[in-house]
């Protein structure tokens, strides 16, 4: 048997249980989540193999940015509650429960270099909604749907989303959205400003894209950079922190790569940049 080739430096990790990996632009991973018959719900194993996915993601210096989404009509229900119950009886130390795995909610909670674009393709709940909350872009189709059922099954949406809603929809939204469990619609959802586009359902992925395309053709140092002082000023309150940071390290690190000489040579030569892979 050959072995697969691909458009990058390094292959990326197995993944056999959950995820399918392919390569729609240049520069771009689309990440499709393939458990359509459970909702693309996460087992402890599928959690493991996301996690390896991102980290791969960010030590590749030919990808810039991915693309997450789900086979069939969701995108995600979240964890998987069946597994969920079974090892809150099989395990008396809640440490080793599945909502205390260290793998638990890899994206909700990801923090990363690169971009990751959410291709929601249907209904986003519980930790599935949690990864959208925290991706950078968010394309929805027009029926998709959001919730955070998690009250009504006796648990709490602890992988992130509760204080990154309140950064992006204010206390009263995220409280309505959480205390309730109520669904919310993509078109509510873009209005709230956690979607940036709803488009018809058979258009999401190829919209989402596009959108990576836009971001991919750019500096891959300054796409790195751009976004660390964008998700500094989300994290922490303090502006003026967040810069100095931003500029201590990636911005730093940005001035002593060749993309930045590139690109101001080839703005006076008016010419496209011929970018290099990133140091950062």
């Amino acid at each position: 048997m050959s072995t697969p080739s691909y458009p990058t430096e390094t292959p990326p990790p197995p993944t056999p249980t959950f995820l399918k990996l392919s390569f729609p632009a240049p520069r771009v991973v689309l990440v499709r989540m393939d458990r359509p018959k459970d909702l693309n719900a996460m087992s402890t194993a599928a959690q493991w193999e996301m996690a390896a996915v991102w980290k791969w993601l960010d030590a590749e210096p030919r990808l810039s940015v991915a693309i997450i989404t789900g086979t069939g009509r969701a995108f995600s229900a979240g964890a998987d509650l069946k597994e969920w119950n079974n090892s809150m009886a099989a395990d008396a130390d809640p440490s080793k429960r599945m909502g205390n795995a260290p793998p638990f909610k890899p994206l909700s909670r990801r923090h990363g270099k690169k971009p990751v674009i959410a291709a929601v393709n249907g209904l986003a709940m519980g930790g599935g909604c949690e990864f959208v909350v925290n991706c950078d872009l968010v394309v929805a189709a027009e029926d998709a749907y959001f919730g955070l059922p998690e009250v009504k099954r006796g648990i709490a949406a602890i992988g992130g989303a509760l204080p990154r809603l309140i950064r992006t929809i204010g206390l009263q939204r995220a409280s309505e959205f959480a205390l309730t469990g109520r669904n919310v619609s993509a078109q509510e959802m873009y209005q709230w400003g956690v979607v940036n586009k709803v488009v018809p359902k058979d258009q999401v992925v190829s919209e989402a894209v596009k959108l990576a395309e836009a971001i991919a053709k750019h500096s891959p140092d300054a796409i790195i950079c751009s976004r660390a002082g964008i998700r500094q000023g989300w994290e922490t309150a303090d502006v003026e922190g967040a810069v100095e940071v931003t500029l201590e390290k990636e911005f730093a690190e940005l001035q002593k790569g060749e993309n930045i000489l590139e690109g101001l040579k080839a703005f006076s030569e008016k010419r496209e940049p011929q970018w290099k892979q990133s140091r950062l």
